[in-house]
């Protein structure tokens, strides 16, 4: 029967490369290392490494076999951390990280609910690539993620995104542009406006945008960078720029702006939420199935 300290030997001799490396490692003697290396390759009935004067190398079936023991090891790991919470606070944790337009909109009345079952949730805001980080050393146990079409979010396959819903990108425009009386305004009549768009190269919306402009011929001009939605709309009605601006950004425009549509290629971004496919926290099933309801009334209220 496998346990799991031959799986920790195995991923130990693996980053140290040699069996002296893996004994100091974990503290044991080298006959003990050599002993649970000898009772693994004799449940395989394989050897796991190539051995020699320089070290010790994965076989071709130690490399298959050593991402499990990695999964194995930590999964384990992050379920004595969530149970030791449990013990020590008395009730579920769940760590979620959310970038600020959705956690604003979607979780407060998700994570109310899930507080009145007895789950404590901390929660961090951040940009993309921070919550992917988080998901990835497992400092989140949930994150609230977007995607634009053509952008693949940077997870393993051991991660699923669930989707929540659709938030189109709409164009901020002053009240008075030339273009506002249109229902739905060509991204090709605003070619010789500025543009304010985010303080990052690695904006996903400021991608989509350049991607539709050059559909159209022509490559956005920024005038201004912000990632605040409020004062992108101080100085769109003042008449500085133009903007492109996801939908649950905007909350309720200033009267002196209007907001219009794309007439051409839909532009959006999608909303999911993104866990472990076999999730350590149960109570991460719950703060999804309540964040369905909550996409499910702003979508009712749109319409």
């Amino acid at each position: 029967m496998l346990e799991l300290r031959h799986l920790q030997v195995l991923r130990a001799i693996a980053r140290e490369g040699s069996l002296a490396g893996a004994a100091r490692a974990l503290r044991h003697t080298q006959p003990t290392i050599t002993y649970h290396l000898a009772t693994l390759e004799s449940h395989f009935g394989a050897p796991l490494f190539h051995r020699g004067p320089r070290g010790a190398t994965l076989t071709e079936v130690g490399e298959s076999l050593l991402p499990h023991a990695e999964a194995v090891l930590e999964r384990v790991r992050l379920a004595e951390q969530e149970v030791r919470g449990m013990v020590s606070r008395g009730s579920a944790s769940l760590r979620v990280g959310t970038f600020p337009t959705a956690g604003a909109l979607l979780l407060p009345p998700a994570v109310r609910r899930l507080h009145q079952r007895g789950v404590h949730v901390s929660l961090r805001e951040g940009e993309l690539p921070t919550l992917l980080a988080g998901l990835r050393s497992r400092e989140l146990h949930v994150a609230l993620v977007f995607s634009q079409p053509g952008d693949r979010l940077d997870l393993d396959e051991e991660f699923a995104v669930h989707p929540l819903l659709e938030d189109p990108l709409m164009l901020v425009l002053p009240a008075d542009h030339p273009q506002a009386g249109l229902e739905r305004v060509p991204l090709g009549a605003l070619r010789e406006d500025g543009w304010i768009m985010g303080t990052t190269d690695w904006d996903p919306c400021d991608r989509l945008l350049t991607w539709a402009c050059a559909q159209e011929g022509f490559e956005p001009v920024h005038v201004m960078r912000t990632d605040d939605y409020g004062v992108l709309q101080g100085f769109v009605a003042a008449g500085i720029g133009v903007a492109l601006v996801p939908r649950l950004g905007l909350g309720n425009p200033r009267e002196d702006l209007v907001i219009r549509p794309v007439d051409g290629p839909a532009l959006a971004r999608q909303i999911g939420v993104a866990m472990l496919r076999t999730t350590t926290a149960g109570s991460a099933a719950q703060l999804l199935a309540e964040l369905r309801v909550e996409a499910d009334r702003l979508r009712a209220r749109r319409q």
